[in-house]
C-alpha cells in the first residue's frame, strides 16, 4: 500500500497517535507524517504510506494556513491554553482597529523565538524536556514569513483569525506575541490546520473512518505519488531517459519535456505518463561533468504505484 492519506485530525491525540493508528489500518510500518500538530490542535494532517515516506520532505514546504483562537489578558508557560498560568491582567483595554493594525505589523518575513514547550532540540534534549524541568535556555531566532493574518472575530478579550504563514511558524508564539503587541498578554485556545501547500482538509477523511476501514477499503483515499508531489514542475521524459534513469543516470534537458522554461535550482518531478520517477533539481552546470541536467534526490520504486 502506497500513497497519501490526508486526515482530519480529531483534538486530542498526537500526530504520531495518527501514525499508530493508520500504520494498524494498512497494516504496514512504513508510515509517516509532514508537519506535526499538538495534540489540542485539530485539522489537516497529510499521513504519507509506504513508497510515499520518502517525499515527506517535499510535503512539508509549502506554505500553511490556520484558524486560531486566543484569549487576551492570560499567559501560560506553554503559549496555549494546555499550560499553567504565568501572568495575568484583569482588565483588557483594546479596540478592534488596534488589534487590526497589530496584526497587519505581522505580515512579511520576521525572527521568530520558538518557544520553550517544542519539539526543538538543544544539545540534543528536547526543548519541552528541559521546560518541564523548570529550564528555561536561550533559543535561537528564526526566519518565518506571514502572508495574511486576518480577523475572524474580535470580541476581547477574545479574537479569532486566519493567518497564511511559512513552515516552521509556531502560531501559539504568535499570540503570545501578537497580546504583548497590545500591551497585555495573550495564550492560543484552539488551533486547526486548514491548508498545506495545495491540500485543503475539506478533502481531508476522518481518523474514525481510516481505523474502522479494511485495508482494501483504503485504497481509494490514497494519493498517489505524482499527485503528492503537484505543488512542484512536472516534467516528462523521453523514452531513453526513462530506461537511463532506471539506472541512477539523470537526464539531458534535451529529454526532458516541460510545459514551461526550467530556471536553475528549481526542484522538479520527473514522470513517465501519470507515474512520478524522480524528483531532483535542475541544476545545468552539471552538464559540464557529463552527469545530466538534474541532481537527484530521490529515485521512486515504479512498481509501488
Amino acid at each position: 500500500m502506497n500513497g497519501l492519506l490526508l486526515i482530519d485530525k480529531p483534538e486530542g491525540l498526537t500526530s504520531h497517535d495518527v501514525v499508530r493508528t493508520v500504520r494498524r489500518a494498512c497494516r504496514t510500518r512504513r508510515v509517516g507524517h509532514a508537519g506535526t500538530l499538538d495534540p489540542m490542535a485539530t485539522g489537516l494532517l497529510t499521513v504519507a504510506v509506504g513508497e510515499a515516506t520518502r517525499i515527506v520532505e517535499f510535503l512539508m514546504e509549502g506554505e500553511k494556513t490556520y484558524r486560531a483562537s486566543l484569549l487576551l489578558g492570560v499567559e501560560t508557560d506553554t503559549q496555549d491554553s494546555s499550560g499553567q498560568v504565568t501572568a495575568r491582567q484583569d482588565r483588557v483595554e483594546c479596540d478592534e482597529t488596534t488589534i487590526r493594525r497589530v496584526m497587519d505589523s505581522f505580515i512579511g518575513e520576521q525572527q521568530q523565538i520558538p518557544p520553550m514547550y517544542s519539539a526543538l532540540k538543544k544539545n540534543g534534549v528536547a526543548l519541552h524536556r528541559l521546560a518541564r524541568q523548570g529550564l528555561v535556555v536561550e533559543r535561537e531566532a528564526r526566519t518565518i514569513k506571514i502572508g495574511r493574518m486576518e480577523p475572524i472575530e474580535i470580541a476581547p478579550p477574545r479574537i479569532s483569525f486566519e493567518v497564511d504563514c511559512s513552515k516552521g511558524t509556531y502560531v501559539r508564539t504568535l499570540c503570545h506575541d501578537l497580546g504583548h503587541k497590545l500591551g497585555t498578554f495573550a495564550h492560543m485556545t484552539s488551533l486547526r490546520r486548514i491548508r498545506s501547500g495545495s491540500f485543503h482538509v475539506k478533502d481531508a477523511v476522518s481518523l474514525e473512518l481510516i481505523a474502522q476501514a479494511a485495508p482494501e477499503s483504503i485504497e481509494p483515499y490514497l494519493l498517489p505519488l505524482a499527485e503528492g508531489l503537484r505543488d512542484y514542475s512536472a516534467c516528462r521524459l523521453s523514452a531513453d531517459a526513462v530506461r537511463k534513469l532506471r539506472h541512477g543516470i539523470p537526464p539531458q534537458i534535451s529529454e526532458i519535456f516541460s510545459p514551461t522554461p526550467l530556471r536553475e535550482g528549481e526542484i522538479v518531478v520527473l514522470k513517465e505518463q501519470d507515474r512520478a520517477l524522480a524528483i531532483g533539481c535542475y541544476a545545468p552546470g552539471r552538464q559540464r561533468e557529463q552527469r545530466g541536467d538534474i541532481e537527484l534526490f530521490k529515485v521512486f520504486n515504479t512498481a509501488a504505484q
